[in-house]
């Protein structure tokens, strides 16, 4: 069996043919009257006419056959048959083509169809031409990339081959413009905002950093899909914005967590927390209907049924209750304690109170399977959230829960310059302190809230929701995962 390099170095040879007889083995025209599906639903009407039509696409096998060769030939829509035979492109064109294409060159045909003995429908090819001449093998149809390395880093291959990936991508796409089409029915208005930033904000994580050569200054990769931005738009007279982007978190990988990922979040003036959760609920019932078809999901061993009446987590005593720690009376020692004899790992460094209490959580959401969101959360693992009326303890914040998991966050947006400012002095000594997930402080946004906000709903999700509604980790579900360079 001919290994790679010589298969390649043979390919080669194959261009090289090409060139000299001065044929474009990349030419920048192709020509195509028709996709593959369109042929295949008219095929009747269009063989009983004998009409030419020219198609494209990937030659995904084929056989020779006496003086006949059959192809399969793939594009983007679906596949057909393809046959070149010698009486039907002469005996220097059949020569030709068998000397000169290869499984995985993509190809132009012209010809008429036609079914064959056995019933498969055909295209009877009487000319062909090149469009791009590959160089390298494609993997073995029936075993395709079994390491999952090797599967993220030629997705291209992965995509190819497997159809379960493709639909994926396609649910994907699917997933994102239900959320986009239900918001702008209710009068959402989507905007840009900056990846770039002077402060990093909106979030409790550890940012990126970049220099910008010009300006001579550093500058952070955003944590958030444009939340500080966004509010400012809320100072600025607007009362209903989302925007759907990228957002980089330098944390640890896991199933739940990436580095690089797509995020949705929304901006609603005059509303309040509590109409927030009844429009997330209706949002997450949308987006699953019209992304998998159905409100019921089997997820890491949960059944989760959306269609239900979504339940109130109390994070008080959920905690209480599993562990016996009243994180309102309870020392940091103790806590840590807990955190010990409950076998959570945590990163020492930079560790406080904030940090001990959100473990705790953390360990006791696993076993809540959804759906219904988490509320009344400390005002001090929430800076940017209001504190709920007479109970100023406490956030007035909600989490979606699905399946021992947070699967989007949202608060009445803090709208008190004074109290956010404090509550950013707060969060820097935290970071100043060794805490790199505490937020910066933001001056300017600080200054944005002087002029006034009005009060503000804010909700984000990321595609960790999609990667729980497929029920597979979310790096399986990102088209292009984040891959370590290889050595060689």
């Amino acid at each position: 069996m001919a290994t790679i390099d010589e298969i390649r170095d043979n390919r080669i040879k194959k261009l090289n043919k090409l060139r000299s007889q001065g044929i474009n083995p990349y030419p920048i025209e192709s020509k195509r009257t028709h996709s593959i599906d369109d042929v295949l639903s008219s095929f009747s009407k269009l063989s009983k006419s004998e009409e030419e039509v020219f198609l494209v696409g990937r030659i995904k096998s084929q056989r020779g056959h006496g003086k006949a060769t059959f192809l399969n030939i793939e594009d983007g829509t679906g596949s057909i048959q393809g046959l070149v035979r010698e009486d039907g492109v002469g005996p220097s064109g059949y020569e030709f083509y068998n000397e000169t294409f290869d499984v995985g060159d993509f190809i132009q045909v012209k010809g008429t169809l036609f079914i064959t003995q056995r019933g498969e429908n055909t295209i009877n090819i009487s000319d062909f031409k090149i469009l791009t001449k590959g160089l390298l093998p494609l993997p073995e149809k029936w075993h395709g990339l079994k390491d999952e390395e090797e599967r993220f880093r030629k997705r291209y291959l992965d995509i190819m081959f497997n159809s379960e990936v493709k639909a994926m991508i396609k649910r994907r796409s699917i997933f994102w413009n239900s959320i986009r089409s239900f918001l702008l029915e209710r009068g959402f208005m989507e905007v840009e905002t900056p990846v770039l930033e002077v402060t990093a904000g909106g979030a409790d994580a550890e940012p990126f950093v970049t220099h910008h050569k010009t300006l001579d200054i550093d500058l952070f990769l955003r944590i958030s899909t444009g939340e500080l931005w966004q509010k400012k738009l809320m100072v600025a007279g607007f009362e209903k914005t989302f925007e759907i982007g990228r957002q980089f978190r330098n944390e640890g990988m896991s199933p739940e967590h990436l580095q690089d990922y797509s995020q949705m979040e929304f901006y609603w003036a005059y509303s309040d927390y509590k109409q927030g959760m009844k429009l997330v609920e209706e949002m997450y019932r949308y987006i699953a209907q019209e992304t998998f078809g159905t409100l019921k999901f089997k997820i890491r061993g949960f059944d989760v049924d959306l269609s239900k009446e979504w339940e109130r987590y109390d994070y008080r005593s959920i905690i209480s209750t599993q562990t016996k720690i009243d994180i309102n009376e309870a020392s940091l020692e103790e806590i840590e304690k807990a955190l010990k004899k409950l076998g959570v790992l945590y990163d020492k460094k930079g560790f406080n109170r904030i940090r001990a209490i959100d473990s705790l959580w953390k360990y006791c959401r696993k076993g809540i399977a959804g759906p219904g969101f988490l509320i009344n959360p400390p005002v001090e693992v929430s800076p940017l959230a209001k504190r709920v009326e007479n109970h100023p303890e406490v956030a007035a914040r909600f989490q979606v829960i699905l399946a021992g998991s947070e699967m989007g966050n949202g608060y009445s947006e803090l709208n008190d310059p004074i109290d956010q400012a404090e509550r950013f002095k707060e969060q820097q000594a935290l970071r100043d302190a060794g805490d790199t997930e505490a937020q910066m402080f933001d001056h300017d946004f600080v200054e944005a809230l002087e002029y006034g906000m009005p009060p503000t709903c804010g909700f984000g999700v990321s595609e960790r929701l999609f990667s729980f509604l497929m029920d597979k980790p979310i790096r399986e579900c990102q088209i292009f995962p984040l891959m370590k360079p290889r050595n060689d």
